[in-house]
């Protein structure tokens, strides 16, 4: 639930007096009287709003500073910081100085772009959001209240993140985003553009590149950039782990099919997402289980990633057979291409041994194919 206008100036005036409060409510279902009684002695009318901006602000770890006004809605939508960072870097590397955030919310998107020295206009729509962003961004920031269909700038490039979810559901047709990209590319046509998606996004249509981005194995966004700001490759995906890595399309992409080496081995989501399994394979001297099957395999797990040194493949009919063999008794089950939920399977092993151990599951040709493992190894 977001703000009036009238709760984010409150808040915004009482930002000291509410971090102060913060600490002595728990915010859970056990301590809501409790939590309640001491808001409402504070804050009066404005103990819900008050209420909410706390969870909203313990929710946004990693994306925006702690103290910053945020509602719930605005900390879903908002970027990771680091994913901000390596957007902000691209746009700054193909010479824009100066970007326009048209939907830019409480101003989560800010910091990283001034970082990259590229200077920064964010608008909204929403009056209450931009109260926020005028008190987590400072006087200086340039903030404007505007559609994001009714362009107020010109020159440098837009930067848009669409609302992604529609009925609690992802939106995977970026025709129907809130905004619609294709409204969105005709009332800013002419100039160089990023918009961020959702991951599961229908991208096969985009003349651009696609970017898509993970933080510790989990994937944040797609990102689509419009050619001038692409770098001349197509699909791209960046893993930010302790480390980073960027894995593009116009990479070698040679490998070879081979039965199970060593190790098996199952690549970032973002760079499964981006389709290029065969690229970040070659680059690492791996291989692959299954030319449509994103496993890999090799003598040794790529540094910063992890895997499951191999035992022996089974049909899928003889695996309960094998782990009990092998004294089984808790197994981490991957699973493509094959129609079976891990959780279910786990059940039916009935596993009674004192032994982790792995299995990964896929189409091998036309045969599923159960590949045990011992318990997966980080590099």
């Amino acid at each position: 639930m977001g703000f009036s206008v009238v709760e984010a100036r409150f808040l915004s005036e009482h930002a000291r007096e509410i971090a102060e409060v913060a600490p002595q409510v728990a915010l859970t279902k056990q301590s809501v009287f409790a939590d309640r009684a001491v808001l409402d002695a504070r804050f009066g009318e404005y103990a819900r709003a008050v209420s909410v901006l706390i969870s909203s602000q313990r929710a946004a770890a990693g994306k925006f500073p702690e103290h910053w006004l945020t509602d719930a809605d605005a900390v879903q939508q908002a970027t990771p910081t680091r994913v901000a960072s390596v957007r902000a870097r691209r746009i700054a590397s193909a010479g824009v100085e100066f970007v326009h955030d048209v939907t830019c919310s409480v101003g989560s998107e800010a910091p990283a772009f001034l970082d990259a020295g590229v200077a920064w206009l964010g608008s909204d729509l929403d009056a209450a959001r931009l109260v926020m962003a005028r008190h987590n961004l400072g006087a200086g920031a340039w903030l404007a209240r505007a559609d994001a269909l009714a362009p107020v700038s010109s020159g440098g490039a837009v930067v848009a993140d669409p609302a992604r979810r529609a009925g609690g559901k992802r939106i995977t047709d970026p025709a129907k985003l809130l905004p619609p990209l294709p409204d969105l590319l005709s009332a800013h046509a002419g100039r160089e553009m990023a918009v961020k998606c959702a991951p599961g996004i229908d991208y096969s249509g985009w003349d651009g590149l696609v970017s898509v981005v993970s933080v510790d194995g989990s994937v944040k966004e797609a990102c689509l950039y419009t050619p001038g700001l692409a770098g001349g490759a197509r699909r791209e995906a960046v893993v930010l782990r302790d480390f980073e890595e960027r894995v593009t399309d116009d990479e070698p992409d040679e490998v070879e099919v081979t039965a199970p080496r060593k190790w098996i081995i199952e690549p970032d989501g973002a760079v499964v997402r981006a389709g290029l399994v065969r690229q970040w394979a070659a680059r690492h001297g791996l291989s692959m289980l299954d030319e449509h099957i994103a496993y890999t395999t090799g003598d040794a797990v790529p540094a910063g990633y992890s895997g499951f040194e191999f035992i022996e493949a089974v049909p899928l009919r003889a695996l309960k057979k094998t782990l009990a063999g092998h004294g089984a008794g808790a197994a981490e089950i991957l699973v493509r291409g094959v129609d079976v939920d891990p959780d279910q399977l786990r059940k039916k092993l009935k596993l009674r041994g004192d032994k982790q151990m792995g299995v990964v599951i896929a189409r091998i040709g036309d045969d599923a194919v159960a590949h045990v493992c011992h318990a997966r190894v980080h590099a």
